[in-house]
């Protein structure tokens, strides 16, 4: 493979926008050598630009073979089609719907056995003949990228104003490894949020192109300080969980206590997580640095005495739980955001003489709260009054997690939660004004179902990453099969040992009840078409299992909602294993091509929390659209090895999911649109275009969370 013809961050540029770099060679190939590589990209699902096969054509035979290889393996594994694909029942779904009773529970009970024994025992049976695949699939179109986009990606992860995904740390460190020390358009003027700011400057620092004199243009607290030392350390920079802090060079002791020295009044945020910074403390030795940093070394000793300070939080605490309105406002007001966060308890807690004050307050300071908070409570005032029966909560930390609590938010007098919102509207546009005009504006009205990515902590990696409650359309066809596979083997040098995961689809009525399910314990139901492809209990070279579900049966059986599950039986979590992932497919045509068929696959997606039960999807019929879950559950054995002991909570999460209420991309483009453009009725009039397939995406997360959430 050539450098000049293969770049080495292509699989990551093709796997974030379907882009590829390809230099430009001085040949002239004839179309046919570029005609076959397109041909087994359709088999993908995939095709390229115009401008791309451009390009390829200007390769030679080798750079094109280089650049081709290098595109197949990323978009096979993309898709799932590194692996080998073979069920219990290799001519599923008709062999499991005309097995008889008999059969399934022979073979259910020797493969069981086998296991048992340490043996892998599956059933054997001629593989049948399928007929080609003749579904009609849609190609995604690859484009040609250049470096310039790849440098603009960095600084918007670096940029964002919201918390970046795991996956997105993993292209990022990709990113500064590969451009160094040259970081001319990668760092961004400002690096707002705190915990992508922390990762950053660890990367750096791992790779020593930073000093203490570029990290004192981003650091303003003491909190920042600690992050980067958990980032250094490995640990949750959200600070949501502790972390073990090993032992820390000479040169990095002085420069973080120098960073802390800085600062103008640290104890206060010392105080605010003091057991961190104790333990912090003890691997940093403060105080061989008293006669360089003295103002440091003086707030770590009051810290270590117990001097508590006067904290802000504290004296609001106290205010609010008197209830004192008038001096939580008074406090409140001095920090802005901290009055966003809290006003709706605020405006609860005030009586309606003193509810004009708060919201005067609000209304004054509302240019001074970040752009993602303001927007967060113009959509929670907007649907305020909404009388859903629970409201979904998402924990922070690194766990993808969401709760359901009874809905019993006292009342709000609409027109104060009205005047919330305008309040909101009036500073977000007078903010996004100043921005550079966008001209003519095409807003997309499909974009009022996809989210704004205000947290993409817990993110699991995806053929397609949206944001959690995000409602995308399903596919033309008739049938949904889910596909899971996983591998045993080795993990951080440790064996994992016998591997069982189960897949599973669960149904729910429009009442949010359990009507039945599809799963090692129910291969097939006799009141709608749905098959399970067999439960295979161990993957020492990898194991899949698959689930049909005929869409207008499943229907007429009084179901809507699809759960797609994964269940951990051997109670490994998944970030245990090797590799896990679940995906699914919308087929026309079932019984044509193969069991796994690249082209048609939807979705993928990497199963890789600390966590035994994976929820990455939810369907609903009535609508055909998938709403995004992507959560995961820590459970015991004994209470999650099956859907059976489960039903209440995950009907209680399709219920949290489907009343969810989070800011649309569709909105978030409207206030920019109003407030730097004109709106247009069409794409083919606009100088900017904001929708699903064109122009600015849901796709371009990062560009989102840095150029539209600033």
């Amino acid at each position: 493979m050539t450098a000049a013809a293969a770049h080495p961050l292509n699989p990551l540029f093709l796997r974030r926008r379907r882009k590829l770099i390809a230099a430009a060679g001085g040949d002239a190939l004839p179309v046919g050598y570029v005609a076959a590589a397109l041909k087994n990209l359709e088999r993908l699902g995939y095709t390229t630009s115009p401008r791309l096969l451009a390009r390829l054509r200007t390769l030679s035979e080798r750079d094109l073979a280089a650049v081709y290889g290098q595109l197949v393996s990323t978009l096979r594994k993309l898709k799932g089609a590194d692996v080998a694909w073979r069920p219990m029942y290799p001519n599923f779904p008709r062999q499991v719907m005309e097995a008889s009773d008999g059969e399934l529970y022979v073979n259910a009970i020797l493969h069981y056995l086998g296991d048992w024994v340490g043996l892998r025992i599956l059933p054997v049976y001629p593989i049948a003949d399928r007929p080609p695949l003749i579904e009609a699939v849609e190609l995604e179109v690859i484009d040609l990228g250049d470096d310039g986009e790849l440098r603009a990606m960095a600084r918007d992860l670096i940029g964002a104003a919201t918390s970046i995904s795991a996956t997105d740390k993993d292209d990022l460190r990709a990113l500064l490894a590969h451009y160094g020390a040259d970081l001319t358009d990668v760092l961004p003027p400002a690096i707002p949020h705190k915990e992508n700011l922390a990762f950053t400057a660890a990367v750096l620092l791992e790779h020593r192109v930073a000093s203490d004199v570029l990290l004192t243009r981003y650091f303003r607290t003491a909190t920042d300080v600690l992050r980067l030392a958990v980032a250094r350390a490995g640990g949750d920079v959200s600070l949501a969980a502790p972390t073990r802090f090993g032992r820390i060079g000479r040169a990095e002791r002085r420069l973080l206590v120098a960073l802390v020295d800085r600062l103008a009044a640290p104890d206060e945020d010392l105080w605010r997580h003091r057991e961190a910074w104790l333990r912090l403390g003890e691997r940093l030795h403060p105080g061989e640095f008293t006669t360089r940093f003295p103002k440091a070394a003086a707030a770590f000793a009051r810290l270590r005495a117990g001097e508590r300070p006067a904290t802000f939080n504290r004296q609001v605490e106290r205010a609010l739980r008197t209830p004192d309105v008038e001096a939580a406002l008074a406090r409140l007001r001095t920090r802005p955001g901290e009055l966003a966060r809290r006003l709706d308890h605020l405006l609860r807690l005030a009586t309606p003489a003193q509810r004009p004050a708060v919201l005067a307050a609000f209304a004054t300071t509302a240019a001074e709260v970040a752009t993602p908070v303001l927007l967060q409570v113009l959509t929670h005032f907007e649907h305020r009054g909404a009388a859903e029966a629970v409201r979904p909560i998402f924990p922070k930390g690194n766990a993808a997690k969401v709760i359901a609590v009874p809905n019993r938010l006292p009342s709000l007098p609409a027109a104060t939660s009205a005047a919330v919102v305008a309040a909101c509207e009036v500073a977000l546009r007078a903010r996004f004004a100043r921005r550079p005009a966008l001209g003519k504006v095409y807003l997309d009205p499909r974009l009022d179902k996809y989210l704004v990515p205000f947290s993409q902590r817990s993110a699991s990696k995806a053929l397609r990453t949206l944001v959690r409650g995000s409602r995308v359309p399903l596919p033309a066809g008739t049938t949904l099969r889910f596909f899971l596979w996983w591998k045993e083997g080795l993990v951080r040098g440790k064996p994992t040992g016998r591997v069982d995961i189960d897949l599973t689809a669960a149904l729910y009525g429009a009442d949010f009840g359990y009507r039945e399910h599809i799963s090692w314990t129910n291969l097939r139901s006799a009141k709608y078409r749905g098959a399970h492809s067999g439960d295979i209990t161990s993957a020492p070279n990898g194991a899949c299992e698959f689930i049909d579900l005929d869409v207008a049966s499943v229907r007429a059986f009084g179901a809507r909602y699809v759960v797609a599950a994964a269940y951990a039986y051997t109670a490994q979590p998944f970030c245990n294993l090797p590799e896990c992932f679940v995906g699914w497919m919308m087929r026309r045509e079932p019984g044509s091509g193969e069991i796994f068929e690249p082209a048609t696959v939807v979705d993928r997606v990497d199963l890789a929390a600390d966590r035994r039960v994976c929820v990455p999807a939810i369907f609903d019929l009535v609508t055909r659209e998938v709403i995004w879950t992507d959560v995961a559950y820590h459970a015991q054995p004994q209470t999650m090895a099956a859907i059976e002991s489960n039903r209440s909570s995950l009907g209680q999460l399709v219920q949290a999911m489907t009343v969810l209420h989070k800011t649309t991309l569709h909105r978030l483009w409207g206030l920019h649109a109003d407030a730097r453009g004109t709106r247009v009725a069409t794409a083919a009039e606009a100088d900017t275009v904001f929708a699903v397939d064109a122009g600015i995406t849901p796709r371009d997360h990062e560009a989102i969370m840095a150029e539209y959430l600033a």
